[in-house]
């Protein structure tokens, strides 16, 4: 595929992320959207039919082939597991049970996560903080790829094998980019997570469990689905670090779309970003927006412009810790 033609760093600015800005003038001019803050009360419902369909996967798949475990991981059972991780998404804003039940949020994330395979709430609990905090912010938003990713992943053949490796570089950058100490939350969430997979194991055998951890594997890389880790935040629009999506998707994925809201209004569950965009129409209809993750990772990989460079980045300072 030749030599690279993405331009090589990121781009910086000195400037606040603009969501701040947002936030404060919206709600001094739609004061009602407060009102869509706090947990929503269908999540825990929607959320536990998800899990136990997914146990119920694992019993019907035991005897299945092989060729058919990876068939069904990919169109089926990786699609309910890329979803329950943007479940456990809106659980960190503590959405299930409310701010004031913060323990609860983080057990039932833990409970979201069992079928995923690998333990995963706790630790992206931890980081996910940072990236509203800091969004671009330099070595604390582990959102933004390496220097490594933006030199190497540069022409359409290492776009799509980075696209594919995914769930690696999410999982590997945090320990590079920004290391944190091990929490006693991230030890119990091991703990129950591979506790339910050998009970898995021993109860039906190899493949249910090789069903779920594929299944999560392949949906969060090269998956339509996972257009939104593209969508939410490259600069396809110079100026431009932010970016909702409206397509039907949303449906599978609690509305994980509608980013510009949610970064706005991270308290706001999934289910009622759709009223923000509504109320405040003024503020979104206008702004560049993507109608296709399908078409985001074309672009993505076809854009000699585009790449893991295309990002927004800033320096900024810690915030004091309450």
């Amino acid at each position: 595929m030749g030599n690279c033609v993405t331009r090589g760093d990121f781009e910086w600015v000195y400037t606040e992320q603009p969501h701040t800005q947002r936030r404060k003038e919206i709600l001094a001019k739609y004061p009602e959207i407060k009102t869509l803050m706090g947990p929503d009360p269908h999540l825990k419902w929607i959320v536990s039919g998800m899990v136990f369909t997914q146990f119920l996967a694992c019993y019907l798949v035991k005897d299945l082939s092989w060729k058919w475990i990876f068939f069904w991981a990919y169109a089926f059972g990786g699609c309910i597991n890329h979803s329950l991780t943007l479940a456990i998404h809106d659980i960190s804003h503590n959405v299930a049970f409310g701010n004031k039940q913060a323990k609860w949020n983080r057990w039932f994330a833990i409970f979201a996560n069992l079928p995923i395979g690998i333990p995963y709430s706790a630790s992206f609990k931890k980081y996910h903080i940072d990236h509203h905090r800091y969004l671009g912010g330099d070595s604390l938003d582990v959102d933004i790829p390496t220097d490594f990713e933006g030199w190497f992943f540069c022409t359409p053949l290492r776009k799509l094998l980075w696209l594919f490796l995914q769930p690696l570089f999410y999982s590997l950058r945090p320990l590079y980019v920004n290391p944190k100490a091990i929490t006693r939350m991230e030890i119990l969430n091991a703990l129950v997570q591979f506790a339910i997979d050998l009970i898995i194991y021993y109860l039906w055998g190899l493949k249910p469990v090789i069903y779920l951890i594929a299944g999560s594997i392949l949906c969060l890389g090269f998956h339509p689905i996972s257009g939104h880790f593209i969508a939410e935040h490259y600069m396809f629009l110079k100026g431009y670090e932010t970016y909702s999506y409206y397509g039907p998707l949303n449906w599978l994925t609690f509305n994980v779309g509608y980013h510009m809201e949610h970064h706005d209004f991270p308290s706001i569950p999934g289910c009622r970003l759709p009223m923000v965009k509504k109320i405040a129409a003024e503020y979104y209809d206008n702004l560049p927006h993507h109608q296709s993750w399908i078409r985001v990772l074309w672009d993505f990989v076809f854009d000699d412009t585009l790449g893991p460079y295309s990002r927004v980045k800033r320096l900024c300072k810690l915030a004091k810790e309450s």
